[in-house]
């Protein structure tokens, strides 16, 4: 072990997800723009034959933006957090440094399986769970030797206590491999029809309305322990970090984070309004989803209360703004999602662009704003550079935030014209629209999504210009910055 004062953190495993979180995030989010493009013009459709389609290519966008960019994310700041707030150096272990370099090539080598296969059109068909059997037995591997690394890196700590990321990181980790275990359970359809099918593809173990119920218990707790609880962890590490300022108060960080394991759990049936599953299941997840407000607003208040006296901050360092934006993006999103899972906003709601809308503005506006300020953050420390340009991350700033609302708004509108239009009758009890009807009304909603997407892809472009350049051909900095990051 060496000394405390002579301790030096190694990053070189937070460097590699750092690296894949950037490509990731670029490769994820170009789809994605190209297929919001092809829903306002569908003979964008065709460029590229069967590998060109919106749904070849949809699988590809949401798998590559959940596993590829934000799982990347995650284990880079889980790296670099973990051996700074344990007081402890991956490098003082050769076992735990293998276990680090294993980690990131056998996910890199995964996740390029993953987008080949899934571009070929392999996949079980089945809402953030679409990988055939041989890479879920790959997944589960690597999410095995993160929880090895993350519990091996604790094991040796210096320090007693564990501050509240690790814990969010923790259950991440838990949350995550108990659900994917479970729906992921599925039997080759060469056992299940007597050998005539094939034993790379598979069926669930579950079927009807079970498999529903067990897909979106995974699928919305997927969004919680992957979208929720990791961003969770960072701002609680960086915000603080970033600004020079305690967090506010460390048992509402406690209390919010037990009331967040309790409630999400129970929430997944709202996903599920209206369908066969039986009432009280569908009533209990409207329940627990308007509950989750208590402890997903806690956080979030919690995190703004931290810049209390402060917030002169956000005109002098984009970081904090950032973190403060993502932040105000948690509450709506937390707020719009209870609200769509009341029954009869539902009824509206459900199969329309407003849910979509509601992903994005959590997902664009809370994890990558977050994801990119921790990057911004570990950047000057892990490189011993400052940030390229503060211009360029104020410029990104503005782009980026009138994408989202963008993106949202018009999202919003679309998918309520669509809820009012598809439950319009005449006084004869007659549909009066057919479904083309509102397919053509919603034309230029959808013109202002791809705007909006190109325009949020244009400022990610510029935050991996300026993240290349901070590594490569930034001033460099002789002492370690304790608080504010520096900036060019």
């Amino acid at each position: 072990m060496q000394s405390n004062a002579a301790l030096e953190y190694d990053y070189s495993v937070a460097k590699l997800f750092t690296y894949t979180t950037i490509l990731f995030g670029i490769l994820g989010m170009l789809i994605g723009t190209l297929i919001a493009a092809q829903m306002a013009f569908p003979e964008l459709n065709y460029l590229l034959g069967e590998y060109g389609t919106f749904s070849r290519l949809r699988p590809l966008h949401t798998n590559i933006v959940i596993f590829g960019f934000t799982l990347s994310g995650i284990w880079a700041t889980a790296y670099y957090v973990s051996q700074r707030v344990l007081k402890v150096s991956m490098a003082e272990s050769k076992f735990l440094m293998a276990l680090g370099k294993i980690h990131f090539w056998l996910y890199f080598f995964g996740a390029l399986a993953a987008v080949i296969t899934l571009g070929m059109g392999i996949t079980q068909s089945k809402e953030y769970a679409v990988f055939e059997w041989p890479i879920d037995v790959v997944i589960v591997l690597i999410w095995v030797i993160w929880g090895l690394s993350l519990f091996g890196l604790i094991g040796i700590r210096r320090e007693k206590s564990l501050y509240i990321s690790m814990w969010y990181y923790i259950a991440t980790f838990l949350g995550i491999a108990m659900l994917y275990l479970f729906n992921n359970m599925a039997v080759p359809t060469y056992f299940a029809s007597g050998g005539y099918g094939s034993i790379f593809h598979f069926v669930s173990m579950y079927s009807g309305t079970n498999d529903a119920l067990v897909q979106w218990w995974y699928g919305h707790n997927a969004v919680a322990f992957g979208f929720t609880v990791p961003i969770i962890a960072m701002i609680y590490y960086f915000l603080p970090k970033e600004s020079g300022q305690a967090v506010y108060s460390y048992k509402l960080s406690l209390l919010s984070f037990w009331g967040l394991m309790f409630v999400y759990l129970w929430a997944g049936s709202h996903h599920l309004i209206w369908s066969t599953v039986p009432d009280w299941m569908q009533t209990m997840g409207s329940i627990f989803s308007v509950v989750l407000i208590l402890p997903s607003w806690g956080s979030a208040i919690n995190m703004l209360l931290t810049m209390k006296g402060e917030w002169n901050q956000l005109t002098e360092n984009p970081l904090i703004k950032l973190m403060v934006l993502a932040s105000t993006f948690y509450m709506l999103s937390t707020i719009e999602g209870p609200i769509q899972s009341i029954k009869s906003v539902n009824a509206i709601a459900h199969f329309t662009d407003w849910i979509p809308g509601h992903v994005h503005d959590g997902v664009l506006g809370w994890v990558v704003f977050m994801i990119m300020a921790a990057l911004f953050h570990m950047a000057p420390r892990m490189f011993k550079k400052e940030i390229y340009s503060k211009k360029l991350i104020d410029m990104q700033f503005w782009l980026q935030t009138t994408a989202i609302v963008l993106y949202f708004t018009s999202m919003w509108i679309a998918g309520i014209t669509q809820g009012m239009m598809w439950r319009a009758v005449d006084e004869y009890g007659n549909l009066m629209y057919s479904f083309i009807d509102t397919v053509a009304v919603l034309h230029p909603y959808y013109t202002i999504r791809a705007v909006a997407g190109l325009l949020y892809l244009l400022g990610f472009f510029m935050f991996a210009y300026n993240m290349i350049l901070t590594m490569t051909a930034a001033k460099k900095i002789d002492t370690e910055p304790q608080f504010r990051s520096p900036m060019a």
